[in-house]
């Protein structure tokens, strides 16, 4: 039973993150991708100590760990929070000024700059009466994507400071650089974790358990022309940014694409083209809850490669597969207790529950094929990467709670 007379510490944590520039760098080699994300890496080592995780170390690379040691007699397996430092590169994350709107009444939230949060296209501000939402001045992102995932564990620590009676077996906490650009579990390490079982606390809406996200590959087209000065370039000249053009042209424009499917349907994305008349290079992203589409898509992508380069004679093209991360479900069916666990935890606060394929993918994808089975909790953030990002105060302190409660529930189900 969680205290309900609690003064929890979520908010004033969670407007400290989020004042810290911790953008990362899609186009950077370095890990972490902008030293910025070492100032909150910090902080957040010297809180951990203060509230007991004596152990509390960040590592070269940006990756911080620490242990909640046991307070029971119990065999209670280790498990681990998990959160991210990083905020997206797509909007800017300095000076981020955020705003309280208190006991909202419905409506429409004009935030500053311009910038509205209304309510035809943010339905779910119509489940958030009465609370008190959290909003950027319309000038940045918010940063709830994950700096309330953060404040949300270190509240959770705080409550089991704060009340020695809760019983919880051995929690590992982590916090990760670069989740926004697909690198956050590069450099984990797993075997140091020293967790059987994780949680992320990075979805959206008050109940989310996420379990299943997209099947991920990259492909990286090369496209090869036949560069001649244009001054006398008369048959000649094979232009690689036509073919490139050409190929992207040919992409299916009523199916595969992210602008036409929704569900469970996957697609084909074209995220970056860069060349000149001898050399152009496609980007792509593949995406399938299931594995076997992944090479059903890429087989299309060369057949119109092929196509492509036998209307341009003279060119040619190189075709690469990368492999992203994979569908979570394939390992956490292996370990039913982790989501059943979770759902109980909800029910217990009495939150619905929210099972929903990710359309996308989280650290947690990565984790769960390294070892570390890992869905995706709730956080309470809306409109991610976006001016009009926002969370409500009430649903940072429901994952507040059910963090505690999920702890508990693994030490008595043990």
């Amino acid at each position: 039973m969680f205290d309900e007379n609690y003064q929890f510490s979520v908010v004033s944590r969670f407007l400290k993150y989020a004042k810290i520039d911790t953008k990362s760098e899609e186009e950077s080699e370095t890990t972490p991708s902008t030293a910025k994300q070492f100032d909150l890496a910090k902080l957040l080592v010297e809180e951990l100590k203060e509230l007991g995780l004596s152990d509390a170390e960040m590592d070269n690379k940006c990756y911080v760990m620490a242990t909640l040691p046991a307070n029971t007699d119990k065999n209670v397996p280790t498990i681990g929070f998990i959160a991210h430092l990083d905020t997206s590169p797509a909007v800017t994350g300095t000076n981020v000024n955020p705003q309280i709107h208190k006991n909202y009444q419905g409506g429409d939230i004009e935030i500053g700059n311009g910038k509205i949060i209304d309510v035809a296209n943010n339905p779910e501000l119509n489940d958030l009466m009465g609370m008190d939402i959290i909003t950027t001045d319309g000038t940045t992102l918010l940063g709830a994507d994950d700096k309330a995932g953060i404040a949300e564990i270190m509240d959770a620590l705080a409550y089991f400071k704060n009340h020695p009676e809760v019983k919880h077996g051995e929690i590992k906490i982590g916090f990760t650089p670069d989740e926004e650009i697909g690198r956050g579990a590069d450099h984990f390490d797993v075997q140091k974790f020293g967790a059987k079982f994780a949680y992320t606390i990075d979805g959206s809406t008050r109940g989310e358990v996420e379990t299943e996200t997209f099947s991920a590959d990259a492909v990286e087209i090369t496209f090869n022309g036949i560069n001649v000065h244009p001054g006398y370039a008369k048959d000649k000249l094979v232009n690689s940014i036509k073919v490139a053009s050409h190929f992207i042209e040919l992409l299916p424009k009523d199916s595969l694409s992210p602008e036409t499917t929704e569900g469970r349907e996957g697609y084909v994305h074209p995220v970056a083209v860069n060349g000149n008349e001898e050399k152009t290079v496609v980007k792509m992203i593949i995406r399938d809850f299931i594995d076997a589409k992944l090479e059903e898509f890429e087989n299309l992508l060369e057949e119109l490669c092929k196509q492509a380069v036998a209307d341009y004679p003279g060119s040619s093209y190189e075709f690469k597969v990368i492999q992203q991360y994979r569908n979570m479900k394939n390992v956490l069916n292996q370990h039913p207790e982790v989501e059943e666990y979770a759902i109980e935890s909800l029910k217990r606060l009495g939150i619905t529950p929210i099972q929903s394929a990710i359309r996308g993918g989280t650290d947690g994808s990565r984790l769960s094929f390294m070892g570390l089975p890992t869905p995706n909790l709730f956080a309470g953030g809306h409109n991610f990467h976006a001016y009009t990002e926002y969370v409500a105060i009430q649903d940072m302190e429901a994952s507040v709670k059910n963090i505690v409660t999920l702890a508990q529930i693994w030490e008595e189900k043990s």
